[in-house]
């Protein structure tokens, strides 16, 4: 489990904000597909979220994407996680954008962003996106 934090209250939100930021990079390239919702659902079985509560949490997290006009507020919870927890959000969001074999000029912008946003090496965030890239092709 990636979430150290006991507030039952703090873990849904940190989990509903990453998840907000996983569908907004798989609806940056307008094709928000099934493979990537999978993905996410994969990835917040991984961060602890119960499956039961998925369903929800995903319903949340995209009314929260479509009413937002910035990645900030998704990234302050994701910003403060361990590096080993944000690698794995970091591949999440690769495996979404490779989801379908190639990542267009706004999906390498959103990853670029991150770098500063998230607090990561540029390149660390480099070689999770050549590991990733090459799983996916």
């Amino acid at each position: 489990m990636f979430f150290k934090k006991s507030s039952t209250e703090t873990k849904n939100t940190f989990l509903v904000k990453t998840c907000a930021l996983l569908i907004h990079a798989a609806k940056i390239d307008q094709n928000y597909t099934e493979n990537e919702e999978e993905i996410i659902k994969k990835t917040l079985l991984e961060l602890g979220a119960k499956k039961e509560t998925i369903t929800q949490t995903i319903k949340n997290a995209k009314s929260i994407e479509e009413n937002s006009n910035q990645i900030l507020d998704f990234t302050k919870e994701v910003k403060n996680l361990s590096e080993a927890d944000k690698i794995k959000i970091i591949e999440a969001l690769w495996s979404i954008i490779y989801s379908n074999n190639e990542a267009d000029i706004y999906e390498t912008n959103l990853m670029r962003r991150l770098v500063g946003l998230l607090y990561v090496d540029s390149s660390t965030m480099g070689n999770i996106k050549d590991r990733i890239k090459k799983e996916k092709l």
